[in-house]
């Protein structure tokens, strides 16, 4: 890909984004320029990947064939406004923040531009992320497949209607601190009957990416899989019945419902 990436923000989910794309060896140095407000975030940037950097948004703007809004729901109206005269409009802009539609980027500019709205999580730091994405009518399947590859390079990604954004902060988004949580509690367990802290951590963490692999890798359903570690009269079943006494998946639904909602006010 021969295209000029900015970005605009340079927080942790910009950072594993270059470091996938730089890992890739899609785009060159050269044509990834990133901007951020304190000189300690860019000589950060600048030591860690080498790249083209700036405290002007606007040189960004003027920059970029793919532009990245890394930047927090309520910076959006705010860096749009100060940037929109300076965009190609060929440019692709893409939103990486929850709640944000491609309405409001289409009414901050005020003009037609390319928009994608995307919502990615942190396990793109290692190259395990997940990011959903959706596009306006301006972009062509060629371009809305180059935006795919381009978030390729650090996780995968998974194409759905604007009407079900709000709902993925919940289950891809905000969920690796759901199972941080889970994977701490079931270390606490492990070190409650003598496992050493270190090796626990590493037990819980393997099983879960191994439990995920599971899923993903053989097709089969979940509650399949459960089954076929629960034997009767057993050990796990009983851990199983003790999780559904304490409402184990009410409480997650309930979690979720609660994440959703707070990205629609947002």
């Amino acid at each position: 890909m021969s295209k000029k990436i900015g970005f605009i923000g340079a927080g942790k989910m910009a950072q594993a984004m270059i470091e996938g794309i730089l890992k890739s060896r899609m785009i060159p140095k050269e044509n990834i320029i990133v901007s951020a407000k304190t000189e300690g975030t860019i000589e950060k940037v600048k030591s860690n990947y080498q790249i083209l950097t700036t405290n002007d948004n606007r040189e960004v703007a003027r920059f970029a064939d793919i532009l990245i809004l890394a930047v927090k729901p309520d910076q959006h109206a705010k860096v749009i406004d100060e940037i929109k005269n300076d965009i190609n409009h060929e440019c692709t802009i893409i939103t990486i923040a929850a709640g944000i539609t491609l309405a409001d980027i289409e009414k901050e500019f005020g003009f037609s531009v390319k928009a994608v709205r995307t919502m990615p999580n942190t396990p793109s730091l290692v190259g395990e992320g997940m990011s959903a994405i959706c596009s306006n009518e301006r972009l062509s399947e060629e371009e809305v497949l180059e935006v795919e590859r381009l978030f390729h390079t650090f996780g995968k990604t998974e194409r759905l209607d604007e009407k079900l954004m709000d709902a993925v902060p919940a289950i891809s988004g905000s969920s690796p601190a759901y199972v941080y949580m889970l994977i701490e509690a079931m270390a606490d367990g492990g070190v409650k009957q003598g496992i050493p802290r270190d090796k626990a951590y590493r037990l819980a963490a393997q099983a879960v990416l191994g439990a995920a692999k599971m899923v993903l890798e053989t097709d089969s359903h979940p509650g399949e899989l459960k089954d076929n570690v629960c034997t009767p009269g057993g050990a796990t079943i009983e851990a199983v019945a003790e999780l559904e006494k304490k409402q184990f998946r009410g409480s997650v639904l309930a979690a979720m419902e609660c994440c959703t909602e707070k990205v629609k006010s947002l």
